[in-house]
This record gives structure tokens, C-alpha cells and sequence, in this order.
């Protein structure tokens, strides 16, 4: 199913403050909260949808990719569920409480709602990695998969995550009884008030480690390899940064993993210059090609193609062919390949080459008529205009 623009899905505009966008998602999530919509699968997969819309929005890098290259920016091919799935789609009710419940008080909860222990307990988030890859003209047109060994934190494979040794070396927090807070009165003047702060015994996670891994030492990641395998869409263009989700470094406790953002670089291209998705090739003709006509071979990315060049073909044309540049990264339709045509003048001559010249100049045919000579003064006369 095609993704909804996330202004939509929030119901802002494109130039909404930060302010404004969190405002607009506490809206959204309390309306489609699961405890007020219980059983109801609708309202929660438009609660992720929220989520995964307040992921990219709130944040201004990913704001910016987004303004700029739509959904593609963000995943693997807009739309398509690839393996740049966004974060909603990705993420499980827990990891969005855990990492946007905060925006609603209290530590993470949905207050009003009984949010449940879910809401309450901490969970770790990794950190992101950031990988370069470099592709050619021929790579960015039809799309291509690169392999990456990433060095990064993994989750512990002695403990698989827990960060204790064996069964009994995680027990629930006796000050929080798992919830990850506590309940505090104080008494003021207006009356007994009570506040929700996080649990100082276990920090928030619900539970206490009595017997430490011996791999990890408690902290439930390691650090290894990975090796990870990335889908790049057509039409990337230099500069572009896309989200892997999960791909990043492990978060301890078994806790969210961070992201692995992939930054795309154009390698040059030896014949062929890129103008966002029209190609340009410079192409030298000489003399007589350009008088009498002919056919010359033009390199596109598919390998070259033969081009009838009209008799008195002049220097500056553009010879334009359709649907030989590079698709759009948003699939709205394909550029094409622009040739602009320079005729080459030799700078020696042999005798009978020069004397063959001076006979040529006498002839009318080789003299600039007067729209030639007005075409040309006022192609130079905006130059410095």
C-alpha cells in the first residue's frame, strides 16, 4: 500500500514548527492510543503510522531528506515496503512508547490512558552508523545492492541480549515491581500531589541484574561484525542520505537498534556530465562532417548509439534524445541525454589543406549571410548584458 505523505498523516502543513508537529502527533496518538481503542487494528496501524510520521518530522535531518526527496528519501523505494522500510513499519507498540511516550509526561507514559508497564519501562536505543557508497551513472539508473561488513555493537550471543549469566541473573525490581517508576506525594499547598519520576534502583528498566554476563559484562552487546546488504533505488543522485532502520548498533538490554544511514556519491563519469536527470555529452564535430552530415557515435549509459548529424550542422545545436538520462528517484519519468554540438577547427593545415581552404573562402556558400551574422551578435550581445 502506497505511504500517505506525513504532513497528511499528521494533518500539518510543510512549513509547521517543531512545536507545532509534536503538538499535532500527541493529538493523533491519544486519539488512536490502544487503550482507547482496544483490539481495534485500524486505529493502530494509523497510531504507527503517526509514529513513524513524527519520527522523520521531528527530526531535522530527516525532515530536510524527506522535504527533498519525498519517501524514496527514506526508504529503499517509496512505497514498495523495501528494506528501507520506515520506522513505523519496523518497530514494534513497545518501541514507540519507549521512544516517543516522553512527549506526553510522566517517563514515557500516556497518562490518562493506563498506558500499561510497556509505556513505563526504559529501553536503550543504539546508535546509528553512517557507511559512504560510491555509484556509477550505470549503477544509479537501474538500481543496485551493495554489501557492507559493518564493525558495531551486536547483541550478546552468551546472554542474548539480557546482560545476565543464566536464567537467574535478572530479577524484577523490588522499588518499582517492574513498572520502571515510582509514584511520589508531596504535599503542597494546594493539597497532596503526586508525580511519576523514574525508578532510582533499576533506572527505569523494570528490573536489576543480580549475576552479570561474563562475555558482556552486564551490558547485553558485544562488539562484532555484521554483514548487511542495501537496496539502492534508481535515480539517487549525489548527496542523498537513506535509512536502513535496525541496521545500526544494537541497544543494551536487548533495546531499540539504531539506524544505519547509507550517504550516496557520484562517481565521474568519463564522457557523460549529470544535470539533475538530463545527461549532457559534449560532442566535437569536424568540418565536413558538420557540412555534408553524417553519423557519429554518442556513449549513453547503455553503451553507444548511432546519431544522423543534418548537413550544415552549426556549432552550439543541442541535439536532444528522449528518455536517455536517468529516472526520477520519485519515479515521475525519466531525462533525457542533451548533445551539444562544437565544431573542431585544426590549428595547422598543410599546404594543399590551406590552399583548398582559400578557394572554399571565395565561394558564397561559406560566407555568414545576415541572419547569421544577427543570430550570432545577439547571442554575444546578452552575454554582457
Amino acid at each position: 500500500m502506497e505511504k500517505r505523505d506525513y504532513y497528511e498523516v499528521l494533518g500539518v502543513e510543510k512549513n509547521a514548527s517543531a512545536d507545532e508537529i509534536k503538538k499535532a502527533y500527541r493529538k493523533k496518538a491519544i486519539q488512536y492510543h490502544p487503550d482507547r481503542n482496544p483490539g481495534d487494528k485500524e486505529a493502530e496501524e494509523k497510531f504507527k503510522e503517526a509514529a513513524e510520521a513524527y519520527d522523520v518530522l521531528s527530526n531535522p535531518e530527516k525532515r530536510a531528506r524527506y522535504d527533498q526527496f519525498g519517501h524514496a528519501g527514506m526508504s529503499g523505494a517509496a512505497g514498495n515496503g523495501g528494506p528501507f522500510e520506515g520506522f513505523g513499519g519496523g518497530m514494534s507498540m513497545d518501541d514507540i512508547f519507549s521512544m516517543f511516550g516522553n512527549i506526553f509526561g510522566g517517563h514515557g507514559g500516556f497518562g490518562g490512558f493506563g498506558g500499561g508497564s510497556s509505556s513505563q519501562v526504559r529501553r536503550y536505543r543504539g546508535s546509528d552508523l553512517r557507511v559512504k557508497v560510491k555509484l556509477t551513472l550505470k549503477e544509479i539508473s537501474t538500481g543496485v545492492e551493495k554489501k557492507f561488513k559493518l564493525k558495531k555493537y551486536v547483541t550478546c550471543p552468551h546472554c542474548h541480549g539480557s546482560g545476565a549469566e543464566g536464567n537467574s541473573g535478572v530479577e524484577t525490581c523490588p522499588t518499582c515491581k517492574g513498572s520502571g517508576s515510582v509514584i511520589r506525594n508531596q504535599q503542597t499547598i494546594l493539597g497532596t500531589m503526586q508525580t511519576r519520576t523514574t525508578c532510582p534502583t533499576c533506572g527505569g528498566e523494570g528490573h536489576i541484574i543480580k549475576n552479570k554476563c561474563k562475555e558482556c559484562g552486564g551490558e547485553g552487546i558485544v562488539y562484532g561484525e555484521e554483514v548487511v546488504t542495501v537496496k539502492i533505488p534508481k535515480g539517487v543522485a549525489e548527496g542523498m542520505q537513506l535509512s536502513m532502520s535496525g541496521k545500526g548498533n544494537a541497544g543494551k538490554h536487548n533495546g531499540v537498534p539504531g539506524d544505519l544511514l547509507i550517504l550516496v556519491e557520484e562517481e565521474p563519469d568519463k564522457e557523460l556530465i549529470r544535470d539533475e536527470n538530463d545527461l549532457i555529452y559534449n560532442l566535437l564535430l569536424n568540418f565536413p562532417t558538420a557540412a555534408l552530415g553524417g553519423t557519429v557515435e554518442i556513449p549513453t549509459i547503455d553503451g553507444r548509439v548511432k546519431v544522423k548529424i543534418e548537413p550544415g550542422t552549426q556549432p552550439g545545436k543541442v541535439l536532444r534524445l528522449r528518455n536517455k538520462g536517468l529516472p526520477s528517484v520519485n519515479g515521475y519519468g525519466t531525462g533525457d541525454l542533451l548533445v551539444n554540438v562544437s565544431i573542431y577547427v585544426p590549428e595547422t593545415l598543410s599546404k594543399d589543406e590551406k590552399k583548398t581552404l582559400e578557394e572554399l573562402d571565395k565561394s558564397e556558400n561559406f560566407q555568414p549571410n545576415t541572419s547569421i551574422k544577427e543570430k550570432i551578435f545577439r547571442k554575444f550581445k546578452t552575454l554582457f548584458e
